[in-house]
Protein backbone atom coordinates (compact mmCIF):
# COMPACT_ATOMS: atom_id res chain seq x y z
CA UNK A 1 0.00 0.00 0.00
CA UNK A 2 0.94 3.19 -0.70
CA UNK A 3 2.33 5.26 2.45
CA UNK A 4 2.69 9.00 2.34
CA UNK A 5 4.96 11.62 4.14
CA UNK A 6 3.72 13.80 6.64
CA UNK A 7 1.63 16.88 5.09
CA UNK A 8 2.76 20.33 4.90
CA UNK A 9 0.51 23.56 5.39
CA UNK A 10 0.46 26.28 2.42
CA UNK A 11 -1.53 29.75 2.61
CA UNK A 12 -5.00 29.48 1.61
CA UNK A 13 -6.31 31.16 -1.82
CA UNK A 14 -9.26 31.45 -3.58
CA UNK A 15 -11.97 29.04 -5.90
CA UNK A 16 -13.53 30.86 -9.58
CA UNK A 17 -15.17 29.16 -12.38
CA UNK A 18 -14.75 26.50 -14.51
CA UNK A 19 -16.34 25.77 -17.66
CA UNK A 20 -19.15 23.33 -19.63
CA UNK A 21 -16.18 21.67 -21.07
CA UNK A 22 -15.35 19.91 -17.52
CA UNK A 23 -18.95 17.64 -17.74
CA UNK A 24 -17.15 16.09 -20.74
CA UNK A 25 -13.68 15.58 -19.10
CA UNK A 26 -14.97 14.11 -16.16
CA UNK A 27 -17.49 12.35 -17.90
CA UNK A 28 -14.90 10.50 -20.03
CA UNK A 29 -12.65 9.90 -16.81
CA UNK A 30 -15.52 8.41 -15.51
CA UNK A 31 -15.85 5.57 -18.32
CA UNK A 32 -11.72 5.15 -18.09
CA UNK A 33 -11.94 5.00 -14.19
CA UNK A 34 -14.86 2.34 -14.31
CA UNK A 35 -13.35 0.27 -16.60
CA UNK A 36 -10.26 0.52 -15.07
CA UNK A 37 -10.94 -1.03 -11.68
CA UNK A 38 -13.22 -3.76 -13.39
CA UNK A 39 -10.10 -4.86 -14.64
CA UNK A 40 -7.78 -4.79 -11.75
CA UNK A 41 -9.84 -6.07 -8.97
CA UNK A 42 -9.38 -9.24 -10.86
CA UNK A 43 -5.75 -8.71 -10.49
CA UNK A 44 -3.07 -8.79 -7.64
CA UNK A 45 -1.91 -5.76 -7.88
CA UNK A 46 -2.72 -3.04 -5.20
CA UNK A 47 -4.47 -0.07 -7.38
CA UNK A 48 -4.55 3.54 -6.40
CA UNK A 49 -6.31 6.97 -7.92
CA UNK A 50 -3.64 9.91 -7.61
CA UNK A 51 -5.15 13.27 -8.36
CA UNK A 52 -2.89 16.06 -8.39
CA UNK A 53 -4.18 19.93 -8.57
CA UNK A 54 -7.12 18.19 -6.90
CA UNK A 55 -8.61 21.46 -5.19
CA UNK A 56 -7.75 23.91 -7.77
CA UNK A 57 -9.88 22.38 -10.91
CA UNK A 58 -10.89 26.42 -11.88
CA UNK A 59 -8.85 29.84 -12.24
CA UNK A 60 -8.64 32.07 -9.93
CA UNK A 61 -9.25 35.59 -11.61
CA UNK A 62 -7.47 36.95 -8.91
CA UNK A 63 -4.32 36.35 -9.61
CA UNK A 64 -0.79 38.68 -9.85
CA UNK A 65 0.31 39.53 -13.84
CA UNK A 66 3.16 37.47 -13.33
CA UNK A 67 1.17 34.44 -13.06
CA UNK A 68 0.52 32.22 -16.11
CA UNK A 69 -3.16 32.79 -15.32
CA UNK A 70 -2.56 36.53 -16.60
CA UNK A 71 -2.04 34.99 -20.41
CA UNK A 72 -5.50 33.56 -20.66
CA UNK A 73 -8.21 35.39 -18.62
CA UNK A 74 -9.93 36.50 -21.35
CA UNK A 75 -10.53 32.98 -23.53
CA UNK A 76 -13.92 32.78 -21.91
CA UNK A 77 -13.47 30.78 -18.73
CA UNK A 78 -16.27 32.61 -16.94
CA UNK A 79 -18.76 29.93 -17.38
CA UNK A 80 -20.90 28.28 -14.69
CA UNK A 81 -19.29 26.20 -12.16
CA UNK A 82 -20.30 22.97 -12.99
CA UNK A 83 -18.13 20.57 -10.50
CA UNK A 84 -15.99 21.65 -7.18
CA UNK A 85 -13.08 19.14 -7.00
CA UNK A 86 -15.19 16.84 -9.84
CA UNK A 87 -12.56 14.57 -10.32
CA UNK A 88 -12.62 13.57 -7.04
CA UNK A 89 -15.74 13.11 -6.56
CA UNK A 90 -15.65 10.76 -9.19
CA UNK A 91 -12.94 8.54 -8.72
CA UNK A 92 -14.89 7.85 -5.19
CA UNK A 93 -18.06 6.90 -6.67
CA UNK A 94 -15.93 4.30 -8.67
CA UNK A 95 -17.00 0.70 -8.08
CA UNK A 96 -14.70 -1.50 -7.48
CA UNK A 97 -13.15 0.35 -4.90
CA UNK A 98 -9.41 2.08 -5.84
CA UNK A 99 -6.96 0.37 -2.54
CA UNK A 100 -5.93 3.84 -2.10
CA UNK A 101 -7.15 7.31 -3.56
CA UNK A 102 -4.88 10.53 -3.20
CA UNK A 103 -5.76 13.69 -3.61
CA UNK A 104 -2.43 16.46 -3.87
CA UNK A 105 -3.45 20.35 -3.28
CA UNK A 106 -0.56 22.78 -2.11
CA UNK A 107 -3.35 25.42 -0.82
CA UNK A 108 -5.12 24.81 2.62
CA UNK A 109 -7.98 26.15 1.87
CA UNK A 110 -8.64 24.11 -0.88
CA UNK A 111 -7.80 20.90 1.47
CA UNK A 112 -10.07 21.77 3.79
CA UNK A 113 -12.57 21.69 0.45
CA UNK A 114 -11.65 18.24 0.50
CA UNK A 115 -12.11 16.83 3.30
CA UNK A 116 -15.47 17.60 3.03
CA UNK A 117 -16.01 16.19 -0.20
CA UNK A 118 -14.48 12.64 1.38
CA UNK A 119 -16.26 12.77 4.71
CA UNK A 120 -19.35 12.42 2.66
CA UNK A 121 -17.40 8.52 1.97
CA UNK A 122 -17.07 7.95 5.50
CA UNK A 123 -16.70 3.89 4.66
CA UNK A 124 -13.26 5.16 2.28
CA UNK A 125 -11.90 7.66 4.74
CA UNK A 126 -8.77 4.89 5.83
CA UNK A 127 -8.17 4.93 1.94
CA UNK A 128 -8.33 8.89 1.18
CA UNK A 129 -5.17 10.82 2.15
CA UNK A 130 -5.24 14.06 1.37
CA UNK A 131 -1.60 16.00 0.54
CA UNK A 132 -1.08 19.70 1.43
CA UNK A 133 2.43 19.97 -1.14
CA UNK A 134 3.27 21.47 -4.22
CA UNK A 135 1.92 18.58 -6.46
CA UNK A 136 5.70 18.14 -8.96
CA UNK A 137 8.02 17.99 -5.99
CA UNK A 138 5.56 15.55 -4.77
CA UNK A 139 4.69 13.12 -7.47
CA UNK A 140 8.66 12.98 -8.38
CA UNK A 141 9.45 11.52 -4.91
CA UNK A 142 6.39 9.49 -4.71
CA UNK A 143 7.56 8.03 -8.61
CA UNK A 144 10.70 8.03 -7.98
CA UNK A 145 11.10 6.42 -4.19
CA UNK A 146 8.04 4.19 -4.14
CA UNK A 147 8.46 0.33 -4.68
CA UNK A 148 5.82 -0.24 -7.08
CA UNK A 149 6.36 -3.93 -8.65
CA UNK A 150 3.08 -4.87 -6.52
CA UNK A 151 1.46 -1.48 -7.07
CA UNK A 152 -0.56 0.10 -9.42
CA UNK A 153 -2.24 3.51 -10.15
CA UNK A 154 -4.02 5.96 -12.16
CA UNK A 155 -2.92 9.51 -11.99
CA UNK A 156 -4.84 12.43 -13.43
CA UNK A 157 -2.71 15.93 -13.69
CA UNK A 158 -5.11 18.26 -14.01
CA UNK A 159 -3.86 22.05 -13.75
CA UNK A 160 -4.78 24.91 -14.89
CA UNK A 161 -1.95 26.28 -16.73
CA UNK A 162 1.79 24.90 -16.87
CA UNK A 163 2.04 23.96 -13.63
CA UNK A 164 3.13 20.09 -14.52
CA UNK A 165 7.06 19.59 -15.21
CA UNK A 166 8.32 17.53 -17.92
CA UNK A 167 10.79 16.10 -14.97
CA UNK A 168 7.44 15.20 -13.25
CA UNK A 169 6.26 13.50 -16.46
CA UNK A 170 9.26 11.62 -16.80
CA UNK A 171 9.18 10.57 -13.33
CA UNK A 172 5.91 9.09 -13.34
CA UNK A 173 6.65 7.11 -16.93
CA UNK A 174 9.59 5.62 -14.75
CA UNK A 175 7.17 3.61 -12.91
CA UNK A 176 6.05 1.78 -15.29
CA UNK A 177 2.85 1.13 -13.45
CA UNK A 178 0.96 4.53 -13.53
CA UNK A 179 -1.81 5.50 -16.28
CA UNK A 180 -1.72 8.90 -16.71
CA UNK A 181 -4.32 11.07 -17.64
CA UNK A 182 -2.90 15.02 -18.66
CA UNK A 183 -4.83 18.21 -19.48
CA UNK A 184 -2.47 19.73 -21.30
CA UNK A 185 -2.64 23.66 -21.72
CA UNK A 186 -3.07 24.04 -25.54
CA UNK A 187 -4.74 27.12 -25.38
CA UNK A 188 -4.61 27.96 -21.63
CA UNK A 189 -1.20 28.62 -21.73
CA UNK A 190 1.06 27.47 -24.54
CA UNK A 191 -0.09 29.20 -27.89
CA UNK A 192 -0.58 32.37 -25.94
CA UNK A 193 3.34 32.40 -25.29
CA UNK A 194 3.54 31.31 -28.98
CA UNK A 195 4.20 34.71 -29.72
CA UNK A 196 3.94 35.31 -33.67
CA UNK A 197 7.34 36.90 -34.01
CA UNK A 198 9.13 34.76 -32.01
CA UNK A 199 10.38 37.41 -29.29
CA UNK A 200 9.23 35.41 -26.76
CA UNK A 201 10.11 37.14 -23.13
CA UNK A 202 13.12 35.15 -21.58
CA UNK A 203 10.91 34.21 -18.61
CA UNK A 204 8.46 32.44 -20.79
CA UNK A 205 10.85 30.73 -23.03
CA UNK A 206 12.42 28.91 -19.33
CA UNK A 207 8.73 28.23 -18.24
CA UNK A 208 8.38 26.12 -21.82
CA UNK A 209 11.62 24.47 -21.98
CA UNK A 210 10.75 23.47 -18.62
CA UNK A 211 7.54 22.33 -19.68
CA UNK A 212 8.69 20.51 -22.18
CA UNK A 213 11.40 18.97 -20.92
CA UNK A 214 13.54 21.07 -24.38
CA UNK A 215 14.62 23.75 -25.86
CA UNK A 216 13.60 21.83 -29.10
CA UNK A 217 9.64 23.22 -29.54
CA UNK A 218 11.32 26.55 -30.89
CA UNK A 219 12.23 24.50 -33.96
CA UNK A 220 9.25 23.11 -34.33
CA UNK A 221 7.10 25.87 -33.70
CA UNK A 222 8.82 28.70 -35.75
CA UNK A 223 10.62 29.39 -39.04
CA UNK A 224 12.43 31.52 -41.17
CA UNK A 225 10.65 34.02 -43.35
CA UNK A 226 12.68 36.00 -46.30
CA UNK A 227 10.79 39.64 -46.94
CA UNK A 228 11.67 41.71 -50.09
CA UNK A 229 12.58 45.27 -48.46
CA UNK A 230 14.45 48.59 -50.22
CA UNK A 231 17.75 47.50 -49.00
CA UNK A 232 17.26 43.67 -50.26
CA UNK A 233 15.76 40.70 -48.47
CA UNK A 234 15.40 40.66 -44.59
CA UNK A 235 15.18 37.33 -42.95
CA UNK A 236 12.91 37.38 -39.82
CA UNK A 237 11.57 34.71 -37.37
CA UNK A 238 7.76 33.75 -37.95
CA UNK A 239 5.44 31.61 -35.89
CA UNK A 240 4.44 28.43 -38.41
CA UNK A 241 2.59 26.68 -35.65
CA UNK A 242 -1.14 26.21 -34.83
CA UNK A 243 -3.04 24.54 -32.76
CA UNK A 244 -2.57 20.97 -34.56
CA UNK A 245 1.02 21.44 -34.46
CA UNK A 246 1.15 21.80 -30.81
CA UNK A 247 -0.13 19.18 -30.19
CA UNK A 248 1.48 16.52 -32.34
CA UNK A 249 4.39 18.18 -30.96
CA UNK A 250 3.32 16.95 -27.26
CA UNK A 251 2.26 13.63 -28.29
CA UNK A 252 5.43 13.12 -29.90
CA UNK A 253 7.21 14.22 -26.55
CA UNK A 254 5.37 11.70 -24.79
CA UNK A 255 5.95 8.64 -26.80
CA UNK A 256 9.41 9.59 -26.40
CA UNK A 257 9.51 8.41 -22.76
CA UNK A 258 6.08 6.21 -22.17
CA UNK A 259 5.53 2.93 -24.30
CA UNK A 260 1.95 3.04 -24.76
CA UNK A 261 0.51 6.97 -25.93
CA UNK A 262 -3.11 7.84 -27.10
CA UNK A 263 -3.22 8.93 -30.24
CA UNK A 264 -6.59 11.13 -30.31
CA UNK A 265 -6.14 13.26 -27.79
CA UNK A 266 -9.77 15.41 -27.08
CA UNK A 267 -9.92 18.99 -27.64
CA UNK A 268 -11.65 20.47 -25.21
CA UNK A 269 -13.54 24.49 -26.01
CA UNK A 270 -15.17 26.34 -23.81
CA UNK A 271 -18.88 27.96 -24.84
CA UNK A 272 -16.72 30.20 -27.90
CA UNK A 273 -14.98 27.24 -29.43
CA UNK A 274 -11.85 28.35 -28.06
CA UNK A 275 -9.45 25.49 -27.78
CA UNK A 276 -8.50 25.12 -24.06
CA UNK A 277 -7.07 21.71 -23.25
CA UNK A 278 -5.91 18.62 -25.03
CA UNK A 279 -7.11 15.82 -22.51
CA UNK A 280 -4.20 13.20 -23.17
CA UNK A 281 -3.42 9.63 -22.13
CA UNK A 282 -0.32 7.45 -21.18
CA UNK A 283 0.21 4.53 -19.64
CA UNK A 284 3.82 3.08 -18.45
CA UNK A 285 3.51 -0.72 -17.98
CA UNK A 286 4.72 -1.95 -21.50
CA UNK A 287 2.58 -5.27 -20.47
CA UNK A 288 -0.85 -3.69 -19.79
CA UNK A 289 -0.75 -0.59 -21.33
CA UNK A 290 -1.70 -1.39 -24.79
CA UNK A 291 -4.86 -2.37 -23.71
CA UNK A 292 -4.97 0.76 -21.69
CA UNK A 293 -4.34 2.59 -24.74
CA UNK A 294 -7.21 0.85 -26.57
CA UNK A 295 -10.06 1.70 -23.91
CA UNK A 296 -8.45 4.98 -23.56
CA UNK A 297 -8.89 5.88 -27.20
CA UNK A 298 -12.22 4.62 -27.67
CA UNK A 299 -13.20 6.57 -24.67
CA UNK A 300 -11.22 9.96 -26.08
CA UNK A 301 -13.08 8.92 -29.79
CA UNK A 302 -16.50 9.28 -29.02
Amino acid sequence: MIELPPKKVSEPSKHCFGGDWTVDKLGRLHKYLAAYTKIMAKQHFDFAYIDAFAGTGYISKEQDDNSDNSLFLDLGLAEPQTFLSGSVKTALEIEPRFSKYVFIEKDAAHCNDLKATCNEHQQLLPRIDIVNEEANTFLQNLCDNFNWAKNRAVLFLDPYGMQVEWKTIESIARTKAIDMWLLFPLGMSINRMLIKDGKIPAAWVRKLDRFFGTHGWEQQFYGQQTNPTLFGEEISIVKTSNFEVIGKYFIGRLKTIFPCVAENPLTLRNSRNIPLFLLCFAAGNEKGGEIAKRIAEHILGK
